[in-house]
């Protein structure tokens, strides 16, 4: 079976037919450090180590490159207004973007290139660019000519035409034309800068990811480029232009662009009191929940945040949840089987077979321009299945093979959308859960249940649920 991908560039779901397989080399547009990173930055970190994950799956090897943007505009701004070093400022949110990956449980790429570790490169390549007349210094600044290249507009899909419209030159710039972009610029006065042909400066923008990612793939076509719909015009844009007019090669076969995040219907922003950074959300939820928030919707489309849908999706995860603990009881034999009588349960071969069915429609998800949530709905489809036998004492356990075939699948399938379905960190000691169960215990065999709800509740406050089992046991354990 073959891979389709919604190609940007062509407006067309294509084969993907990577350039030399079975090597895949991937390269996705990273944060800017100067500040927290927010869940907008989340999905996009997301998603495409669940693309990366899949391909290495499907037998791929996947060269994966994120760049860090510790350069530019935002950061110098961000610096002056907090009257801190600029460096210390990216120190401080390089090592706050780590931390916010190490807690989603997403790994870094193969390399993580940052911009000012390869300045000396972006300045030869921009003067490549002068010497083949697509760019041109003045005054300090250097710009790329956009009417030289005979291809501008086409990720885009605009005209220069329409490019122009509402287009002016500032007073403070040295271009041309109004349509050119700065591959160079000159630094102001106590702003950083770097020694170059022409005087002290810093890099644009654009320039830093045509020049890393040619560079740690060690190719002049990436098999995909990636990154957030928003950045299609003017920064893909650009790169595209600035690196095929220096190769004469197409600049990345496939281009992948996500959706954009909203919260409850509006753009995130700190002015408006919606901007919600992954450690604030991660105080609240773990993060298994905003990595099923992302499932549900296709990457290429955008998605609405609003805390009433994460408690949905924390639900959600809690029946996966519920339904490998129960098996892991019965596993061990610490669980006896309830007695019910359930309609058409499905035979242990018949539910094996079933599973095998769910593990392809996976597949056929995947491989259809990466749809989640039909992939992940197959994790919830399985867990349907394998319940109509999990809690019948005529069938379970003849059935258990197939249930463990079940949990398997889950696991495995889960680990490729990234999904750990593992007890998160207890909010309060194991001993002192235990003692409260047996204290409950207590209290309902001398029939005092209001206390013994009371004990029930303020465990439920915690996120940790007692489920009482006929025979008088009870269990414990952590909601997600």
């Amino acid at each position: 079976m073959s891979i389709y991908i919604n190609n940007s560039l062509t407006r067309k779901k294509e084969e993907f037919v990577p350039l030399n397989p079975p090597t895949v080399n991937i390269y996705t547009c990273g944060v800017t450090v100067y500040d927290e990173s927010h869940i907008g930055h989340a999905r996009s970190l997301y998603i495409f180590d669940v693309i990366r994950k899949y391909l290495k799956y499907r037998g791929f090897n996947v060269n994966f490159v994120r760049n860090i943007t510790d350069i530019d505009d935002k950061i110098i701004n961000r610096a002056n207004e907090l009257k801190t070093d600029w460096k210390e400022l990216t120190k401080k949110y390089i090592g706050s973007y780590y931390s916010d990956l190490e807690s989603l449980g997403i790994p870094k790429a193969d390399f993580e290139p940052r911009a000012t570790e390869n300045i000396p490169g972006m300045i030869k390549y921009i003067q490549g660019l002068i010497d083949k007349g697509f760019a041109y210094a003045s005054g300090g600044d250097v710009y790329f000519n956009v009417r030289k290249f005979s291809g501008y507009g086409k990720l885009s899909g605009q005209s220069i035409d329409e490019m122009e419209t509402g287009v002016r030159i500032d007073p403070s710039e040295n271009k041309k034309d109004g349509l050119d972009f700065a591959l160079w610029k000159r630094s102001k006065e106590n702003e950083p800068y770097w020694e170059s042909p022409w005087g002290k400066g810093r890099p644009g923008w654009h320039i830093e990811c045509s020049v890393m990612s040619q560079k740690f793939l060690k190719t002049d076509t990436l098999d995909i480029h990636a990154g957030g719909r928003d950045l299609i015009f003017p920064h893909h844009e650009n790169e595209l232009a600035q690196a095929e007019a220096l190769t004469g090669k197409p600049f990345a076969k496939y281009w992948i662009h996500h959706g954009l995040l909203t919260i409850n219907g509006q753009k995130m922003a700190k002015s408006l009191g919606n901007f919600v950074t992954i450690k604030g959300f991660l105080e609240k939820y773990p993060a298994l929940v905003i990595k099923l928030f992302f499932l549900q919707t296709h990457y290429s489309q955008p998605v609405d945040f609003t805390w009433e849908g994460m408690e949905e999706r924390r639900n959600a995860l809690d029946r996966i949840m519920v339904f490998l603990k129960t098996l892991e009881r019965r596993e061990q034999g610490i669980e006896p089987f309830t007695r019910t009588k359930l309609k058409n349960v499905l035979s242990p071969i018949e539910l094996s077979n079933a599973i095998d069915d769910l593990r392809k429609d996976f597949v056929a998800a995947m491989d259809d321009d990466f749809n989640t949530p039909q992939a992940a709905g197959v994790l919830f489809e399985i867990v349907t299945a394998s319940n109509k036998v999990l809690c019948d004492q005529g069938y379970t356990q003849a059935h258990l093979d197939s249930l463990r075939y079940a949990k398997e699948s889950i696991v495995e399938l889960g680990k490729i959308l990234g999904l750990e379905f593992t007890q998160g960190k207890l909010p309060m000691p194991e001993e002192e859960i235990e003692k409260l169960v047996q204290e409950r215990q207590e209290l309902k065999k001398n029939k005092r249940f209001d206390e013994a709800d009371a004990i029930k509740l303020r465990l439920a406050q915690k996120n940790i649920i007692l489920e009482d089992i006929s025979g008088g046991k009870t269990f414990w354990r952590l909601k997600i």
